[in-house]
């Protein structure tokens, strides 16, 4: 496991790193999340969450230095400000509750990343309408964050808190491939949503692995 193994603490500048990570993987995967999009929406999935994280990417320049809580408040409204799409503001809402939850802080642990997930998940309920099986972001969101309280509960390191909840993340962003669709433009394909994995879940995944990628 080597010295990740040992991690106790998580920086600003940690977090910073993590949100430069998610920009590129959000980039990368363009052309998959517009793939999967094709099969049950518009198809325009990649470009609305790489349009919404090059906004987040301006960002980051000026937030050098700042609290974890300053950071995922700016990437939060970032994403809400975005214009086009539904994912914008949903991730947006949850990188602000995460936020509010690390106000002030330069440096995070895993009671602190715990309540951040959880405060994420509340935030993307609260403004999604949406339930686990739904064949949502939340069917990757929601096993990510009972993962990586089982682990705080276990006394785990944050390294293998992240692993485990990055983990669980996949397994719940495939889940989605048996769902039938039951919210947004895609509730209206009905059982023909079978067989195909949510973008959204699939974005949610993404984002969660480019943070925890240091620790895998």
């Amino acid at each position: 496991m080597g010295n990740t193994g040992e991690v106790a603490k998580i920086t600003s500048k940690d977090v910073l790193a993590a949100i430069y990570r998610m920009c590129d993987a959000v980039e990368e995967n363009k052309g998959y999340l517009c793939e999967l999009d094709a099969a049950l929406g518009d198809g325009d999935h990649g470009v609305s969450m790489s349009k919404s994280f090059r906004a987040v990417r301006d960002k980051l320049p000026s937030l050098e230095g700042k609290d974890v809580g300053t950071i995922l408040r700016a990437v939060g409204m970032a994403l809400i400000s975005t214009v086009g799409g539904a994912m914008g503001p949903l991730f947006g809402s949850a990188f602000l509750k995460a936020g509010e939850r690390a106000a002030g802080k330069q440096e995070i642990g895993l009671d602190d990343i715990v309540d951040m997930f959880i405060a994420g998940e509340e935030a993307i309920v609260a403004r999604g309408k949406a339930k686990v099986g739904d064949k949502t972001l939340l069917d990757t969101v929601h096993p990510a964050v009972e993962a990586i309280k089982e682990a705080k509960e276990e006394g785990l390191s944050i390294s293998e808190a992240l692993r485990r909840a990055t983990g669980a993340a996949e397994l719940g962003m495939k889940s989605t491939i048996d769902m039938i669709a039951r919210v947004g433009r895609a509730s209206r394909l009905g059982e023909r949503t079978i067989g195909h994995q949510d973008p959204g879940a699939t974005s949610a995944y993404i984002i969660i692995k480019a943070a925890s990628m240091p620790y895998l």
